[in-house]
């Protein structure tokens, strides 16, 4: 029973340290990502000890802020509403990962450990479920703080929300027809083979529309840009959650991002193979194990070199140039980089080429869980994207798209999908 527990406890630490790790940095890569599109520069003032870390120190700075700031609320609120409304939208962002996999096992003291919560056969219609009670603190949100403002916000962003998650379920139930299951191991099991002895069979190959059709429907689930539907510039307010201020603001805009995070892991999972890497399954991670860890250390040691010369490069450039603590940090950063490629290349002691079976399998587990790490920062990454190169939408022209575009789309994916598995399983 304690292994059980202790199991549980060690996968749920892993994915919640994901997404609450990537919160910050995807709060960071936000603000630089639309400095760099607008051509500014950014925050990069907050450091310590004169290392800012390209701003990376601002996200630190706000939690400070907002857990030391007054919680200033409105007079004639709906006490307890009020207060539930950033709570359960936070949950909710944070209980759909559990049916996520973010690897396939990994072998520990002999017993195969499955690399997932909560490995259940409707997994995909528990995240549907859980994801639509986020309407419900939206909703709470704008009409607890009893303010018009607040509750025109609400009512636009859970009327997109609630559109689009009709054309989410219709997007990936072509997944399911195809696959034949709603367990989310399988279908990124499945994911694994390949058509025509060459091409993965990832979701975006076998469902290109759909997959179209869950991306749009996601953005606007996290009621991201151009779905941005709680935000209009005429009201001069931020939406819903305009009353709200300290923690409780704190956990609207950590959810948003959490959101994200669970969303960019659903993409990667559905329509990018989740931890598979293309024409490596397991089998052949753990048979050369040895050489691709080897050349590993030997990429990141000479990867890790020319970026500490770059950093020093600048440190040389920019000496003189503030006269503060500000020019310690490409010298420090550039330090870090050799220490760490030092500790790469020094690796290659242990003769990595000798892996043993068990190594081999736990090499074959890490690379796995990289994949998926790597696809889920991508995708994030493309929220970001996304939102600072198109302009928003209107109201009714987020409403036309859901209901006279993206729905029929959906349905037309369907019945071909359907018709074209019937003739395929025909005798």
């Amino acid at each position: 029973m304690l292994a059980i527990v202790l199991e549980a406890t060690a996968k749920i630490g892993f994915m919640f340290a994901l997404i609450m790790g990537l919160v910050p940095v995807l709060i960071w890569a936000e603000r630089k990502g639309s400095a760099f599109i607008q051509d500014r520069t950014g925050p990069n003032r907050a450091g310590v000890l004169g290392i800012r870390l390209a701003g990376l120190i601002h996200p630190i700075a706000d939690v400070i802020k907002l857990l030391a700031k007054e919680d200033v609320v409105p007079a004639m609120r709906h006490k307890f509403l009020y207060a539930l409304a950033p709570m359960l939208v936070m949950i909710v962002a944070m209980s759909t990962y559990a049916v996520i996999p973010f690897g396939d096992y990994i072998m520990i003291g002999g017993e195969k450990i499955e690399l997932i919560v909560a490995d259940l056969e409707v997994g995909m219609l528990f995240v549907l479920a859980i994801a639509s009670l986020g309407t419900y603190g939206v909703a709470l949100g704008g009409w607890a703080s009893n303010s018009k403002y607040t509750f025109l916000g609400s009512l636009r962003a859970t009327a997109s929300m609630i559109s689009y998650e009709i054309t989410m379920g219709l997007a990936i139930m072509g997944l399911f027809l195809i696959f034949g299951t709603f367990r989310l191991t399988d279908i990124v099991a499945g994911q694994g083979d390949l058509i025509w002895g060459w091409l993965p069979k990832w979701g975006i190959i076998v469902q290109p529309l759909g997959f179209l059709l869950f991306i749009a429907s996601v953005y606007a689930e996290t009621n991201r840009t151009p779905f941005d539907m709680s935000e209009r510039d005429s009201e001069i307010v931020a939406g819903y959650h305009t009353e709200y201020s300290s923690l409780k603001f704190a956990l609207f805009f950590m959810a948003e991002y959490a959101h994200m995070v669970v969303a960019a892991a659903l993409i990667a999972v559905l329509f990018f193979g989740g931890y598979q890497i293309p024409w490596l399954p397991r089998p052949v991670l753990e048979a050369n194990a040895g050489a691709m860890l080897t050349g590993g250390l030997i990429a990141g040691g000479i990867v890790l070199g020319i970026i500490a010369w770059a950093f020093f490069r600048r440190a040389r450039r920019e000496k003189g140039w503030y006269n503060d603590a500000r020019e310690r940090e490409p010298g420090f950063l550039g330090s870090v980089c050799v220490v760490l490629a030092l500790v790469n290349l020094g690796a290659l002691g242990l003769q990595p080429w000798a892996i043993s079976e068990l190594g081999a399998s736990l090499y074959a587990t890490f690379a796995q869980i990289g994949a998926f790490v790597i696809k889920v920062a991508f995708f994030s990454w493309l929220f970001i994207w996304v939102r600072w190169t198109v302009p928003s939408f209107r109201y009714d022209q987020v409403m036309r798209l859901g209901w006279q575009i993206m729905l029929p789309a959906g349905l037309v994916n369907l019945l071909v999908t359907a018709l074209w598995v019937f003739a395929v399983h025909q005798p």
